[in-house]
């Protein structure tokens, strides 16, 4: 009986196990027609004080929309409905007009989105003269 010594013997059992490693993998797996997403994940604020770095943060909410509308934003689904609707542009939300009378108080209150909207960052601020303001301006987006 002859023995295989050398480069044969090591060829011959790395090829014998990618066969082994080949037929036990199965087949591939088919591709996915799902649509996928670009990811749409922020985390909002409101606080009072005239500019983000300084206010003091009063509540804080997560908005995931990359599929309907989760997190703890209490209508998350509304809020992604909004954004989606106004492509995202934050201004758009809280920079609305309004005819309902609000007082000329200063007592500023800061709204905050910071994360990805569509799979682009974003990071946005927007100070509402006092709380009736942003009542106004809130829309679903700022409404928690």
């Amino acid at each position: 009986m002859r023995y295989i010594t050398g480069g044969i013997a090591l060829g011959a059992a790395l090829a014998l196990g990618g066969l082994t490693t080949a037929a036990m993998a199965g087949p591939a797996p088919e591709p996915t027609t799902a649509r996928m997403y670009a990811p749409s994940e922020l985390v909002l604020t409101i606080g009072y004080g005239d500019k983000a770095e300084t206010a003091s943060i009063q509540r804080a909410v997560t908005l995931g929309c990359s599929s309907g509308g989760v997190g703890s934003h209490p209508d998350a689904a509304a809020a992604c409905d909004q954004l989606r609707s106004v492509g995202g542009k934050f201004d758009a939300v809280t920079k609305k007009p309004s005819s309902r009378p609000c007082t000329k108080e200063w007592n500023p209150i800061v709204v905050t989105a910071q994360g990805v909207w569509e799979g682009r960052r974003v990071s946005y601020e927007h100070t509402f003269a006092n709380p009736c303001a942003l009542k106004i301006g809130e829309g679903k987006v700022f409404a928690f």
